[in-house]
C-alpha cells in the first residue's frame, strides 16, 4: 500500500479516529510529525527507526511483520485504524539514507496539511528573512545620522554667525540648544526616555558622571541634551580617538564639549566647573557586553585619578535597557575582542535600533578626599554594579523590554 503525499493527508483524515478527531488541532499534528522525525533521526546511526504510536482502538489495519518500506513508515504510523486502546511499536531496520528521506517525506506532509507547500520561496527568502536581516544592520546608521544632523546644525549656525572657535564658549548656546531639542525628541518619541535623579546633578560647579557603556551611548547623548536645554551649559564628555577622524565630526564635536580624554585637559575641564561624562568600560565595554551587563573596565582607574586631582564628585549612572535598543551578534565574538586587543579597531558589526523603553538612573554622589585614585574607583564600580542590579533585569529580553513601555508590562526592577 503506497500513497502520494496528497493522498496520504487524506487517507490521515479519513482512515484515523486519532488524527480525524483532531484534525483542526494544527499543535497536536505538528507535535505528533516533530515526533516522528525526531525518532527517525534519533535512530541514523544505528540504521534502525522505531515508530510507536498510542491510538485508541482495537485493531491495526496495516502488517506489521518483516522489513517495511521506507515510504510506508510516515503512512504506517499515521494510518493504523483501531478501535480499542492499545500501544502499538513497530521496528523497522533502514538505511540512514531512508531514514533521512522518512523524515524528508514526513517534512513535506507536514508542510501539505498547514498549506506551505505551495510557498513561493524565493519570496520568502528575500522579504522575510533577507529583507528584515538587512533592516536590523541599516537601522544603526540613523544614529550616524543624527549626529550627522547635529554637526549641520552647528555648521550651519557658525557659518550664519561667522563663527570659526569651537571652543568659543556660550556663544554655541543657541546652537547646542537646538541640537539639543532634535536629540529630546528622539528620545521621547523612539525610547519614551525617562531621566531619574537629575537634580542630583549640580546646577553650576564640576562634577563627573562615569557611566555603563551600551553598545551605543544614545542614552548618554540624551542625557547631554537634557542638561543643555534644562541647565544651559554643557556637558562635556569623553569620546574614543577614532570619533575624531570621520569626516565632518570633529569641529561638532569641539563644539559640543567633547574631548579625546587626556588626563590634563579633564582635569581643566572640570576646573573650570563643567560638568564631564565618561565610560570607563570604553568601546570594549561598549562591542563585546552582552546581555548580563556586566561591566568591563579592567583595571582603568584614571577617571578617579582625574575626580580626586579636580577634587569633584562622581555620579554612578546606568541607563535600563541600554543594551537592548542595540546589539552586537555573538557569532566570532572572541575572536573580534582579539583583532581590537590588536589592532584597537572596531570591527563588530552592530544591528538593532529597536525602540525599547529607557531609563536612565543617576546615583548618589561619591565624593572621599581621603580615598586613594583606586579605592575611589572600587567604591565607584560597586556602586554603578549596584545601580544595575536595582533596576536592569538580567539577563537583558529584548521583548520585554520592548514591552516595558506599556504601563501595565512594568516589572517591579523599573521602580
Amino acid at each position: 500500500m503506497t500513497y502520494q503525499r496528497s493522498q496520504l493527508v487524506k487517507v490521515v483524515r479519513s482512515r484515523n479516529p486519532y488524527v480525524t478527531r483532531r484534525k483542526h488541532n494544527l499543535a497536536t499534528f505538528v507535535v505528533e510529525m516533530f515526533v516522528f522525525t525526531l525518532y527517525a533521526m534519533v535512530h541514523l546511526a544505528d540504521g534502525v527507526v522505531t515508530s510507536s504510536f498510542c491510538v485508541t482502538g482495537s485493531n491495526c489495519s496495516a502488517s506489521t511483520s518483516g522489513t517495511m518500506s521506507f515510504h510506508l513508515a510516515p503512512e504506517y504510523s499515521m494510518v493504523c485504524n483501531a478501535t480499542t486502546e492499545q500501544l502499538f511499536t513497530n521496528t523497522t531496520v533502514l538505511s540512514w539514507t531512508e531514514s533521512v528521506t522518512v523524515a524528508i517525506e514526513t517534512l513535506h506532509v507536514a508542510m501539505e496539511y498547514i498549506g506551505l507547500n505551495n510557498l513561493d520561496w524565493e519570496t520568502v527568502l528575500i522579504y522575510w528573512i533577507l529583507l528584515p536581516t538587512a533592516v536590523l544592520y541599516i537601522l544603526p546608521w540613523s544614529m550616524i545620522g543624527s549626529l550627522y544632523v547635529t554637526a549641520i546644525i552647528i555648521h550651519r549656525y557658525g557659518k550664519k554667525h561667522n563663527l570659526t572657535d569651537p571652543f568659543a564658549g556660550d556663544v554655541w548656546l543657541p546652537a547646542r540648544r537646538m541640537a539639543s531639542a532634535f536629540w529630546t525628541i528622539q528620545a521621547k518619541f523612539w525610547h519614551a526616555h525617562e531621566i531619574h535623579g537629575l537634580d542630583k546633578l549640580p546646577t553650576h560647579g564640576p562634577g563627573m558622571l562615569v557611566y555603563y557603556h551600551g553598545t551605543v551611548p544614545l542614552d548618554f547623548y540624551y542625557v547631554l541634551a537634557k542638561i543643555n536645554l534644562v541647565q544651559s551649559r554643557p556637558l562635556c564628555a569623553v569620546a574614543d580617538h577614532f570619533m575624531f577622524n570621520i569626516p565632518g565630526w570633529r569641529f561638532m564635536l569641539h563644539t559640543m564639549g567633547v574631548t579625546s580624554g587626556e588626563h590634563e585637559h579633564c582635569v581643566r575641564v572640570l576646573k573650570k566647573g563643567n560638568l564631564l561624562g565618561l565610560a570607563p568600560g570604553g568601546l570594549r565595554e561598549a562591542l563585546f557586553g552582552d546581555e548580563n551587563y556586566r561591566l568591563m573596565w579592567k583595571r582603568r582607574m584614571g577617571f578617579a585619578a582625574v575626580a580626586k586631582e579636580a577634587g569633584v564628585p562622581i555620579f554612578p549612572m546606568f541607563t535600563q535597557n541600554c543594551r537592548e535598543a542595540f546589539r552586537t551578534p555573538r557569532l566570532g565574538k572572541r575572536f573580534l575582542e582579539w583583532v581590537y586587543e590588536k589592532t584597537r579597531m572596531p570591527v563588530v558589526g552592530i544591528y538593532g535600533g529597536f525602540p525599547v523603553k529607557l531609563r536612565t538612573y543617576i546615583g548618589d554622589p561619591i565624593y572621599d578626599p581621603n580615598l586613594s585614585a583606586e579605592e575611589l574607583a572600587k567604591k565607584t564600580h560597586c556602586a554603578l554594579e549596584d545601580m544595575i542590579a536595582t533596576h536592569q533585569k538580567t539577563p537583558g529580553n529584548l521583548l520585554r523590554a520592548l514591552l516595558e513601555r506599556i504601563p501595565v508590562f512594568r516589572s517591579q526592577k523599573n521602580v
